[in-house]
Protein backbone atom coordinates (compact mmCIF):
# COMPACT_ATOMS: atom_id res chain seq x y z
CA UNK A 1 0.00 0.00 0.00
CA UNK A 2 1.52 3.33 -1.02
CA UNK A 3 0.49 6.81 -1.95
CA UNK A 4 0.75 8.39 -5.38
CA UNK A 5 2.65 11.67 -5.61
CA UNK A 6 0.85 14.28 -7.69
CA UNK A 7 1.04 17.97 -8.44
CA UNK A 8 -2.72 17.97 -9.01
CA UNK A 9 -4.11 20.03 -6.13
CA UNK A 10 -7.93 20.29 -5.97
CA UNK A 11 -7.71 23.85 -7.29
CA UNK A 12 -5.51 22.81 -10.23
CA UNK A 13 -7.83 19.92 -11.07
CA UNK A 14 -10.85 22.24 -10.96
CA UNK A 15 -9.24 24.87 -13.18
CA UNK A 16 -7.96 22.30 -15.67
CA UNK A 17 -11.28 20.48 -15.99
CA UNK A 18 -13.03 23.84 -16.31
CA UNK A 19 -10.69 24.90 -19.14
CA UNK A 20 -11.17 21.60 -20.97
CA UNK A 21 -14.97 21.89 -20.61
CA UNK A 22 -14.81 25.41 -22.09
CA UNK A 23 -12.71 24.15 -25.02
CA UNK A 24 -15.16 21.30 -25.68
CA UNK A 25 -18.11 23.71 -25.48
CA UNK A 26 -16.32 26.03 -27.93
CA UNK A 27 -15.91 23.12 -30.34
CA UNK A 28 -19.64 22.38 -30.13
CA UNK A 29 -20.41 26.03 -30.85
CA UNK A 30 -18.08 26.00 -33.85
CA UNK A 31 -19.72 22.86 -35.25
CA UNK A 32 -23.34 23.75 -34.47
CA UNK A 33 -23.86 24.64 -38.14
CA UNK A 34 -22.72 21.71 -40.32
CA UNK A 35 -20.09 22.74 -42.85
CA UNK A 36 -17.18 21.24 -44.74
CA UNK A 37 -13.90 22.00 -43.00
CA UNK A 38 -11.42 23.90 -45.16
CA UNK A 39 -7.67 23.42 -44.83
CA UNK A 40 -7.11 26.97 -43.56
CA UNK A 41 -9.58 26.44 -40.71
CA UNK A 42 -8.12 23.03 -39.84
CA UNK A 43 -4.54 24.34 -39.86
CA UNK A 44 -5.45 27.26 -37.61
CA UNK A 45 -7.09 25.11 -34.95
CA UNK A 46 -4.36 22.45 -35.21
CA UNK A 47 -1.73 25.11 -34.53
CA UNK A 48 -3.75 26.31 -31.53
CA UNK A 49 -4.11 22.80 -30.09
CA UNK A 50 -0.39 22.15 -30.46
CA UNK A 51 0.71 25.51 -29.04
CA UNK A 52 -1.60 25.22 -26.02
CA UNK A 53 -0.20 21.94 -24.59
CA UNK A 54 3.37 23.02 -25.35
CA UNK A 55 2.79 26.27 -23.44
CA UNK A 56 1.31 24.26 -20.58
CA UNK A 57 4.41 22.06 -20.65
CA UNK A 58 6.49 25.21 -20.20
CA UNK A 59 4.36 26.09 -17.18
CA UNK A 60 4.90 22.61 -15.66
CA UNK A 61 8.66 22.91 -16.27
CA UNK A 62 8.77 26.38 -14.70
CA UNK A 63 6.63 25.59 -11.67
CA UNK A 64 7.63 21.99 -10.92
CA UNK A 65 11.06 21.49 -12.45
CA UNK A 66 12.57 19.80 -15.47
CA UNK A 67 11.86 16.26 -14.25
CA UNK A 68 8.08 16.62 -14.27
CA UNK A 69 8.25 18.89 -17.30
CA UNK A 70 10.04 16.14 -19.22
CA UNK A 71 7.54 13.53 -18.02
CA UNK A 72 4.68 15.71 -19.25
CA UNK A 73 6.23 16.35 -22.69
CA UNK A 74 7.13 12.66 -23.14
CA UNK A 75 3.65 11.58 -22.09
CA UNK A 76 2.09 14.10 -24.46
CA UNK A 77 4.24 12.83 -27.35
CA UNK A 78 3.19 9.24 -26.63
CA UNK A 79 -0.50 10.17 -26.46
CA UNK A 80 -0.32 12.31 -29.60
CA UNK A 81 1.34 9.42 -31.45
CA UNK A 82 -1.27 6.92 -30.30
CA UNK A 83 -4.01 9.36 -31.31
CA UNK A 84 -2.94 8.80 -34.93
CA UNK A 85 -4.29 5.27 -34.51
CA UNK A 86 -7.59 6.84 -33.39
CA UNK A 87 -7.62 8.97 -36.53
CA UNK A 88 -7.18 5.95 -38.79
CA UNK A 89 -10.14 4.15 -37.25
CA UNK A 90 -12.25 7.33 -37.25
CA UNK A 91 -11.42 7.80 -40.93
CA UNK A 92 -12.44 4.23 -41.73
CA UNK A 93 -15.70 4.51 -39.77
CA UNK A 94 -16.63 7.82 -41.43
CA UNK A 95 -15.98 6.24 -44.82
CA UNK A 96 -17.81 3.00 -44.01
CA UNK A 97 -20.90 4.89 -42.81
CA UNK A 98 -20.69 7.32 -45.76
CA UNK A 99 -20.84 10.30 -43.39
CA UNK A 100 -21.36 13.56 -45.36
CA UNK A 101 -18.29 15.79 -45.18
CA UNK A 102 -20.21 18.58 -43.46
CA UNK A 103 -21.15 16.23 -40.59
CA UNK A 104 -17.75 14.59 -40.09
CA UNK A 105 -16.37 17.08 -37.57
CA UNK A 106 -19.47 16.75 -35.35
CA UNK A 107 -19.05 12.92 -35.32
CA UNK A 108 -15.38 13.39 -34.40
CA UNK A 109 -16.32 15.77 -31.61
CA UNK A 110 -18.72 13.28 -30.02
CA UNK A 111 -15.99 10.65 -30.27
CA UNK A 112 -13.49 12.97 -28.55
CA UNK A 113 -15.91 13.78 -25.72
CA UNK A 114 -16.60 10.08 -25.21
CA UNK A 115 -12.88 9.35 -25.16
CA UNK A 116 -12.28 12.08 -22.57
CA UNK A 117 -14.94 10.66 -20.24
CA UNK A 118 -13.74 7.08 -20.63
CA UNK A 119 -10.10 7.97 -20.09
CA UNK A 120 -11.00 10.03 -17.03
CA UNK A 121 -12.62 6.90 -15.56
CA UNK A 122 -9.67 4.69 -16.54
CA UNK A 123 -7.18 7.17 -15.08
CA UNK A 124 -9.03 7.30 -11.75
CA UNK A 125 -9.23 3.49 -11.58
CA UNK A 126 -5.57 3.19 -12.57
CA UNK A 127 -4.46 5.69 -9.93
CA UNK A 128 -6.38 3.80 -7.23
CA UNK A 129 -4.91 0.48 -8.35
CA UNK A 130 -1.35 1.82 -8.50
CA UNK A 131 -1.76 3.33 -5.03
CA UNK A 132 -2.94 0.03 -3.57
CA UNK A 133 -0.92 -2.55 -5.52
CA UNK A 134 2.50 -2.02 -7.07
CA UNK A 135 2.00 -5.09 -9.29
CA UNK A 136 -0.47 -2.95 -11.27
CA UNK A 137 2.59 -1.61 -13.12
CA UNK A 138 3.31 -5.17 -14.22
CA UNK A 139 -0.31 -5.68 -15.31
CA UNK A 140 -0.22 -2.46 -17.33
CA UNK A 141 3.03 -3.62 -18.90
CA UNK A 142 1.49 -6.93 -19.93
CA UNK A 143 -1.51 -5.13 -21.45
CA UNK A 144 0.77 -2.90 -23.51
CA UNK A 145 2.98 -5.81 -24.57
CA UNK A 146 -0.07 -7.77 -25.76
CA UNK A 147 -1.26 -4.69 -27.65
CA UNK A 148 2.15 -4.22 -29.26
CA UNK A 149 2.17 -7.85 -30.45
CA UNK A 150 -1.29 -7.42 -31.93
CA UNK A 151 -0.29 -4.21 -33.74
CA UNK A 152 3.01 -5.63 -35.02
CA UNK A 153 1.30 -8.83 -36.21
CA UNK A 154 -0.97 -6.79 -38.45
CA UNK A 155 1.56 -4.09 -39.30
CA UNK A 156 2.21 -5.37 -42.82
CA UNK A 157 -1.17 -3.93 -43.75
CA UNK A 158 -0.37 -0.56 -42.18
CA UNK A 159 -2.80 1.08 -39.80
CA UNK A 160 -5.76 0.54 -42.09
CA UNK A 161 -7.69 -2.58 -41.08
CA UNK A 162 -10.86 -3.54 -42.90
CA UNK A 163 -14.02 -2.19 -41.32
CA UNK A 164 -17.21 -4.12 -42.00
CA UNK A 165 -20.03 -2.10 -40.46
CA UNK A 166 -22.48 -5.00 -40.56
CA UNK A 167 -20.13 -7.15 -38.45
CA UNK A 168 -19.55 -4.59 -35.73
CA UNK A 169 -21.09 -5.74 -32.45
CA UNK A 170 -22.26 -2.27 -31.47
CA UNK A 171 -24.04 -1.81 -34.81
CA UNK A 172 -25.65 -5.26 -34.75
CA UNK A 173 -26.87 -4.70 -31.20
CA UNK A 174 -28.41 -1.30 -31.95
CA UNK A 175 -30.09 -2.53 -35.12
CA UNK A 176 -31.72 -5.37 -33.21
CA UNK A 177 -33.07 -2.95 -30.62
CA UNK A 178 -34.36 -0.01 -32.68
CA UNK A 179 -35.14 0.83 -36.33
CA UNK A 180 -32.69 2.96 -38.32
CA UNK A 181 -33.70 5.67 -40.79
CA UNK A 182 -32.34 5.20 -44.33
CA UNK A 183 -30.86 8.70 -44.67
CA UNK A 184 -28.94 11.27 -42.64
CA UNK A 185 -30.95 14.19 -41.22
CA UNK A 186 -28.09 16.56 -40.45
CA UNK A 187 -26.64 16.11 -36.95
CA UNK A 188 -29.94 14.73 -35.64
CA UNK A 189 -29.92 11.54 -33.58
CA UNK A 190 -33.58 10.64 -34.09
CA UNK A 191 -35.99 10.40 -37.00
CA UNK A 192 -39.11 8.48 -38.03
CA UNK A 193 -39.64 5.14 -39.77
CA UNK A 194 -43.27 4.21 -40.53
CA UNK A 195 -44.37 6.76 -37.97
CA UNK A 196 -42.19 5.23 -35.24
CA UNK A 197 -39.24 6.90 -33.51
CA UNK A 198 -35.95 5.64 -34.97
CA UNK A 199 -32.24 6.34 -34.82
CA UNK A 200 -30.49 8.05 -37.72
CA UNK A 201 -27.28 6.81 -39.38
CA UNK A 202 -25.60 9.76 -37.63
CA UNK A 203 -26.52 8.27 -34.24
CA UNK A 204 -25.31 4.85 -35.39
CA UNK A 205 -21.84 6.08 -36.40
CA UNK A 206 -21.51 8.04 -33.14
CA UNK A 207 -22.32 4.85 -31.18
CA UNK A 208 -19.71 2.92 -33.20
CA UNK A 209 -17.10 5.60 -32.53
CA UNK A 210 -17.86 5.57 -28.79
CA UNK A 211 -17.41 1.79 -28.67
CA UNK A 212 -13.99 2.07 -30.32
CA UNK A 213 -13.06 4.67 -27.69
CA UNK A 214 -13.14 1.90 -25.07
CA UNK A 215 -10.46 -0.07 -26.96
CA UNK A 216 -8.23 2.99 -27.31
CA UNK A 217 -8.54 3.83 -23.61
CA UNK A 218 -7.30 0.35 -22.65
CA UNK A 219 -4.02 0.99 -24.51
CA UNK A 220 -3.64 4.72 -24.00
CA UNK A 221 -3.93 5.09 -20.23
CA UNK A 222 -1.42 2.35 -19.31
CA UNK A 223 0.97 3.77 -21.92
CA UNK A 224 1.18 7.20 -20.31
CA UNK A 225 1.30 5.65 -16.82
CA UNK A 226 4.49 4.06 -18.12
CA UNK A 227 5.93 7.57 -18.47
CA UNK A 228 4.59 9.22 -15.31
CA UNK A 229 2.73 7.93 -12.26
CA UNK A 230 1.14 11.33 -11.60
CA UNK A 231 -2.63 10.99 -12.34
CA UNK A 232 -2.90 14.71 -13.07
CA UNK A 233 -0.20 14.59 -15.74
CA UNK A 234 -1.77 11.43 -17.17
CA UNK A 235 -5.10 13.24 -17.46
CA UNK A 236 -3.84 16.47 -19.03
CA UNK A 237 -1.65 14.67 -21.58
CA UNK A 238 -4.64 12.57 -22.65
CA UNK A 239 -6.96 15.58 -22.74
CA UNK A 240 -4.59 17.77 -24.77
CA UNK A 241 -3.86 14.96 -27.24
CA UNK A 242 -7.58 14.28 -27.76
CA UNK A 243 -8.80 17.86 -28.03
CA UNK A 244 -6.74 18.54 -31.14
CA UNK A 245 -7.95 15.46 -33.03
CA UNK A 246 -10.96 17.12 -34.68
CA UNK A 247 -8.87 19.70 -36.52
CA UNK A 248 -5.86 17.39 -37.02
CA UNK A 249 -8.07 14.86 -38.81
CA UNK A 250 -8.75 17.26 -41.67
CA UNK A 251 -5.10 18.34 -41.89
CA UNK A 252 -3.60 14.86 -42.16
CA UNK A 253 -6.53 12.99 -43.75
CA UNK A 254 -4.64 12.54 -47.00
CA UNK A 255 -1.26 11.93 -45.37
CA UNK A 256 -2.57 9.18 -43.08
CA UNK A 257 -2.63 6.66 -45.90
CA UNK A 258 1.03 7.39 -46.66
CA UNK A 259 2.25 6.39 -43.20
CA UNK A 260 2.43 2.72 -44.13
CA UNK A 261 5.09 1.83 -41.54
CA UNK A 262 3.69 3.81 -38.62
CA UNK A 263 2.01 0.70 -37.21
CA UNK A 264 5.49 -0.75 -36.65
CA UNK A 265 6.47 2.43 -34.82
CA UNK A 266 3.43 2.41 -32.53
CA UNK A 267 3.88 -1.29 -31.82
CA UNK A 268 7.54 -0.75 -30.88
CA UNK A 269 6.67 2.27 -28.71
CA UNK A 270 4.10 0.23 -26.76
CA UNK A 271 6.56 -2.66 -26.39
CA UNK A 272 9.24 -0.27 -25.11
CA UNK A 273 6.88 1.28 -22.55
CA UNK A 274 5.81 -2.23 -21.49
CA UNK A 275 9.46 -3.04 -20.74
CA UNK A 276 9.79 0.29 -18.89
CA UNK A 277 6.77 -0.55 -16.72
CA UNK A 278 8.15 -4.01 -15.98
CA UNK A 279 11.50 -2.57 -14.92
CA UNK A 280 9.76 0.02 -12.75
CA UNK A 281 7.80 -2.73 -10.97
CA UNK A 282 11.01 -4.72 -10.48
CA UNK A 283 12.81 -1.62 -9.15
CA UNK A 284 10.08 -1.06 -6.56
CA UNK A 285 10.61 -4.59 -5.25
CA UNK A 286 14.36 -4.92 -5.86
CA UNK A 287 15.99 -1.43 -5.84
CA UNK A 288 19.15 -2.78 -7.47
CA UNK A 289 17.20 -3.27 -10.73
CA UNK A 290 17.81 -0.16 -12.90
CA UNK A 291 15.00 1.95 -14.36
CA UNK A 292 14.88 3.65 -17.75
CA UNK A 293 15.24 7.44 -17.27
CA UNK A 294 12.55 9.67 -18.74
CA UNK A 295 15.03 11.50 -21.00
CA UNK A 296 16.18 8.18 -22.45
CA UNK A 297 12.54 7.17 -22.95
CA UNK A 298 11.86 10.40 -24.84
CA UNK A 299 14.89 9.79 -27.05
CA UNK A 300 13.88 6.23 -27.88
CA UNK A 301 10.29 7.23 -28.69
CA UNK A 302 11.38 10.15 -30.90
CA UNK A 303 13.84 7.95 -32.81
CA UNK A 304 11.25 5.18 -33.38
CA UNK A 305 8.59 7.59 -34.63
CA UNK A 306 11.01 9.57 -36.79
CA UNK A 307 12.46 6.47 -38.46
CA UNK A 308 9.09 4.84 -39.15
CA UNK A 309 7.64 8.09 -40.52
CA UNK A 310 10.66 8.59 -42.80
CA UNK A 311 10.62 5.01 -44.09
CA UNK A 312 6.85 5.32 -44.67
CA UNK A 313 7.28 8.37 -46.86
CA UNK A 314 10.17 6.78 -48.80
CA UNK A 315 8.18 3.57 -49.33
CA UNK A 316 5.09 5.49 -50.49
CA UNK A 317 7.14 7.56 -52.92
CA UNK A 318 8.79 4.47 -54.40
CA UNK A 319 5.42 2.78 -54.80
CA UNK A 320 4.06 5.85 -56.60
CA UNK A 321 7.10 5.99 -58.90
CA UNK A 322 6.78 2.28 -59.68
CA UNK A 323 3.23 2.86 -60.89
Amino acid sequence: MRGIDTIGTPALWAVSIGVFCVLVALDFVLTRRPHEVRMKEALGWSAFYIALPLAFGGYIWWQHGGGLGLEYLTGYLVEKSLSVDNLFVFMLLLTAFAVPRELQQRVLLYGIVGALVLRGIFIAVGAAALSAFDWTFLVFGLILFASSIKILAGASGGLEPDVDVDRMRSVRFVRRMVPITPDYAGPEFFGRVDGKRALTPFALVVIAVLFTDVVFAVDSVPAVYGITSDPYLVFVTNAFALLGLRALYFVVQGALRKLVHLAYGLGLVLAFIAVKLGLHWAHLNWPSVPEIPTLASLGVIVVILTVTTATSLVSTRRTSEAR
